[in-house]
């Protein structure tokens, strides 16, 4: 699957973006180096001023990729999201049974990220982390309804729906498909986040993951 990833362009709606990072050597150091200094000072903190110490290079010259830093997050999430979207599809793609495809969606979605794919200029680890940390930032803004119309969520909805229909697979007469599968997938980021930050709120830890909470929890609601 890995080397099948790493032949795959990881689309992202392109009103996110000024110019696409992935068409130069600047801008996949912008992501790198990006998601690498959030990772060390947090998104808060973070600024392009930083990042263009970072990669040696001018702040200007990151405004003529991204508008401003909101819009890197945005870019980042989305990247995340069609890269958990590839491998959902690849991975479930031949399972016929639909209950042991929609418990295998879940360790997808649910599980960590602990080692990198084939691309170069993008630390899954780090960016997992960021996504854990920082994604809801993308969204919590004034602006989401407006971001949303633009399109800019489209693959994190997407993502959300092909769980959602894979649960009707498993039992059609279910009403609440998208809401358990949107559940599931923030779920997962949120029990991962109370995992690192707030052990003693959660009951994943140790050997109790969040993917065993959520095929547990899934089992019981659609038996």
């Amino acid at each position: 699957m890995k080397d099948l990833l790493s032949v795959l362009k990881i689309s992202v709606p392109d009103k996110i973006f000024i110019k696409d990072p992935e068409t130069s050597e600047l801008g996949k150091r912008i992501i790198e180096q990006g998601i690498i200094l959030i990772c060390e000072i947090g998104f808060e903190n973070f600024t392009f001023k930083k990042l263009g110490v970072k990669i040696g290079s001018n702040e200007s010259s990151i405004y003529r990729y991204f508008e401003n830093k909101h819009k890197l997050l945005l870019y980042l999430s989305s990247w995340y999201w069609a890269w958990l979207e590839y491998q959902l599809v690849i991975e479930t793609f031949s399972i016929a049974n639909s209950r042991e495809k929609l418990e295998k969606a879940i360790t997808i979605l649910t599980r960590t990220i602990e080692e990198d794919s084939s691309f170069s200029h993008i630390n899954e680890t780090l960016l997992y982390k960021i996504i854990v940390n920082e994604s809801s930032k993308s969204f919590l803004t004034k602006e989401v309804d407006i971001e949303n119309k633009e399109g800019y969520f489209e693959i994190y909805k997407r993502l959300i729906t092909r769980l959602a229909q894979m649960i009707i697979g498993v039992k059609p007469d279910f009403k609440y498909g998208l809401s358990l599968a949107s559940s599931i997938i923030e779920g997962g980021l949120h029990q991962h986040f109370l995992r690192e930050h707030f052990p003693s709120i959660t009951n994943c830890k140790n050997e109790e993951t969040p993917t065993t909470f959520f095929i547990y929890l899934v089992r019981n609601t659609l038996n």
